[in-house]
C-alpha cells in the first residue's frame, strides 16, 4: 500500500477485479495512493465498526432480527457495503457503491498492519472480522453466493432438481431445519467430504461417495472456516513486514494507536471541575468507580502508595472526573505522608508528576484518561501492581473473590466469567456496572472508566448532572476490610519520573 498526498486513480479494469463484488476475501492488498487523512479516517470507521460487531455478537443472538437490524444500521451510518446494490447510484449519505467498497478494502487491510502485532490482537481482529463476514455472507442472494464461491476457487455447485428429488429422503433426515415441505425450495451444495468435516463430524449433512450434501443455510460454515485460514495466515505474513512499516514515521504512531485506539468521547475535556470534593473521593468509589478504579483507590488507601503505572491510571481519571490540580496534589500528598514518604520527598519526587499530568511541567501536554482499550492492553501488574483491567488481567478465581466482596450475586457473577472467558473485557465491566446498579440494559457501549462514572451518576442522579456534596459522607469501610500485605515501596527519582511519563503517554 502507498501513502501520498494525492491519491492515485484506479482503471475500470483494476476497480472491477478488485470492487465487482458486494464481499470478497481481501486477498488482493490495495494498490494505490491514498492520503494520512484517509487512512485514519477509514480505519476509525471500521474499528467503530468491529466494536459494533463485537457488542452486538454478545447482546444479542447473531443473525437475530435485532442484530441485524442493529448492525446494518451501523452500515449505514459508517458508509460500509452491507448488501449488494444493482448499480452505483449514490444513495443519500453520498457514497457510491463503489466508494463504499472501496472504503471496506483499504480499512481492513490498515487495520490487519495494526492488529497482527500480538496474539491477542489477532485473536480479537479475527473474531470479529468473522462475525461481520458471516453476517454479509448471509445478505448475499442464492446467485451471488454461487458467484462468489466460484470467483474464490470454491467450486462448490448446487444440485439439480432431478437430483434433489431423488435424494429427498436422505437430505431431509440429515440436514438440520430441512423437512418435506421446505427442502424443495432450498439450495443444496455438492461439497468434498474434507471441506466440511465440522459438519460431517457433527453429522449434519448427507455424506455420499466422498461428497456431502449441504443446505444453503449451512455453507457458511465452509465459506467462514476458508476465510479465517486465509486471514489468520495473512496477518503473520503481515507481523513479518513490521519492521519495514514501523521504519515510515508517518505510519508507525497511527498504527500504535490503532491498536489502542478510543473512539469515544474526549474526556479530557473537564466540564466538572471543582464539582468533586476530596471528601467525596470515598463513597463515590464505592458506588460510581469502575472495577479497575475501585481496586487501585482501595489499594491506595491500605498501603498509602501506588506504583508509577497506578499512579497514572488513577490520577487521570480521577482528573477526569474534576479533580483540581490543587486537589490532586493535596490528595495524594495527604495519602503517601501516612505512608513511609514524608511530605519533603514527596514534593520532590512526585509532585511534578502529579503537574505533569495536568500540563503545567514537561512538555506541558494536557494528558487524557486512558481508555479501556489501553488499560486492557497496558502491560500487565506485576506482583506489588495495581494498574490494569481486573477483568482482563486478574486470574479468574481471584476476580470470582473480588466480585463476591463487592456483593455481586452469583448468578452475576456467572455471567462476567463468562463473558471474560470468551475475552470480551468491556462488556463484562459493562455487566458489573449493570448488577452493581441493579439496571437490566445499561443503554451505552462502554469503552472508557470515565464514561462509566458519569453513566453512574446519571443512574444515581436521575440523569442529573454531578452535584457537590454539602456534608461529607463517611470513609468507605473498603479500606479496613480487606487486610492485604502492605506493597513494596519504590524509590523514584525526578529524573526517572520524567523519563517514564513521556515514554507512558507518548501514545495517549
Amino acid at each position: 500500500m502507498l501513502f501520498s498526498g494525492r491519491r492515485k486513480k484506479l482503471g475500470n479494469s483494476e476497480q472491477t477485479e478488485l470492487y465487482g463484488q458486494a464481499l470478497q476475501f481481501y486477498g488482493q492488498p490495495p494498490i494505490e495512493n491514498i492520503s494520512l487523512t484517509e487512512f485514519e479516517a477509514f480505519a476509525v470507521d471500521r474499528l467503530k465498526l468491529l466494536k459494533t460487531v463485537e457488542n452486538l455478537g454478545v447482546s444479542y443472538v447473531k443473525l437475530s432480527e435485532q442484530y441485524d437490524k442493529k448492525l446494518s444500521q451501523e452500515f449505514k451510518n459508517l458508509n460500509f457495503p452491507y448488501r449488494a446494490e444493482t448499480d452505483d447510484r449514490k444513495v443519500q449519505s453520498g457514497l457510491s457503491e463503489g466508494e463504499k467498497r472501496r472504503k471496506d478494502h483499504i480499512s481492513h487491510f490498515i487495520l490487519r498492519l495494526a492488529y497482527c502485532q500480538t496474539e491477542d490482537l489477532r485473536r480479537w481482529f479475527i473474531q470479529q472480522e468473522v462475525d461481520l463476514f458471516r453476517y454479509r455472507f448471509n445478505e448475499l442472494s442464492p446467485q451471488q453466493k454461487l458467484d462468489f464461491l466460484h470467483k474464490n476457487n470454491l467450486q462448490y455447485n448446487t444440485i439439480t432438481a432431478e437430483e434433489k428429488k431423488l435424494l429427498k429422503d436422505k437430505l431431509v433426515n440429515s440436514s438440520y431445519a430441512v423437512s418435506g415441505i421446505t427442502v424443495a425450495g432450498q439450495d443444496f451444495y455438492k461439497v468434498p467430504f474434507q471441506d466440511a468435516l465440522d459438519l460431517v463430524r457433527t453429522r449434519k449433512v448427507y455424506l455420499k461417495a466422498g461428497y456431502v450434501y449441504i443446505p444453503h443455510q449451512d455453507i457458511v460454515t465452509i465459506v467462514l472456516n476458508d476465510f479465517r485460514t486465509r486471514l489468520s495466515k495473512a496477518l503473520a505474513l503481515t507481523a513479518r513486514s513490521l519492521p519495514a512499516v514501523h521504519s515510515d514515521e508517518r505510519l508507525q504512531p497511527l498504527l500504535n494507536h490503532l491498536s489502542h485506539a478510543y473512539v469515544g468521547q474526549d474526556y479530557s475535556i473537564q466540564k466538572n471541575v471543582g464539582k468533586i470534593s476530596l471528601e467525596q473521593i470515598d463513597s463515590l468509589s464505592g458506588k460510581s468507580f469502575p472495577l479497575c478504579m475501585r481496586q487501585l483507590h482501595q489499594a491506595l488507601r491500605e498501603n498509602h502508595h501506588l506504583r508509577h503505572g497506578g499512579r497514572m491510571q488513577y490520577g487521570l481519571f480521577l482528573k477526569g472526573i474534576g479533580l483540581t490540580l490543587e486537589q490532586a496534589l493535596q490528595f495524594w500528598r495527604s495519602e503517601f505522608i501516612r505512608g513511609k514518604v514524608d511530605a519533603d520527598k514527596f514534593d520532590k519526587a512526585y509532585a511534578y508528576s502529579i503537574r505533569h499530568m495536568f500540563g503545567k511541567e514537561g512538555k506541558r501536554a494536557d494528558y487524557t484518561p486512558f481508555s479501556c482499550m489501553k488499560v486492557i492492553l497496558s502491560n500487565a501488574p506485576s506482583q506489588g501492581d495495581h494498574h490494569g483491567c481486573p477483568f482482563r488481567h486478574s486470574d479468574p478465581e481471584l476476580l470470582k473473590q473480588k466480585l463476591q466482596f463487592y456483593k455481586v450475586s452469583p448468578s452475576g457473577i456467572s455471567q462476567i466469567l463468562e463473558l471474560v472467558k470468551g475475552m470480551h473485557y468491556q462488556l463484562a465491566c459493562q455487566k458489573y456496572f449493570e448488577l452493581t446498579h441493579n439496571i437490566d440494559d445499561a443503554n451505552f457501549s462502554l469503552s472508557h472508566p470515565n464514561q462509566y462514572f458519569i453513566e453512574s451518576q446519571k443512574v444515581l442522579g436521575g440523569g442529573r448532572d454531578i452535584k457537590r456534596e454539602t456534608d461529607p459522607p463517611p470513609r468507605s469501610q473498603e479500606s479496613s476490610a480487606a487486610k492485604g500485605p502492605a506493597a513494596a515501596r519504590e524509590a523514584d527519582d525526578v529524573a526517572e519520573m520524567t523519563e517514564d511519563l513521556d515514554s507512558f503517554f507518548q501514545d495517549a
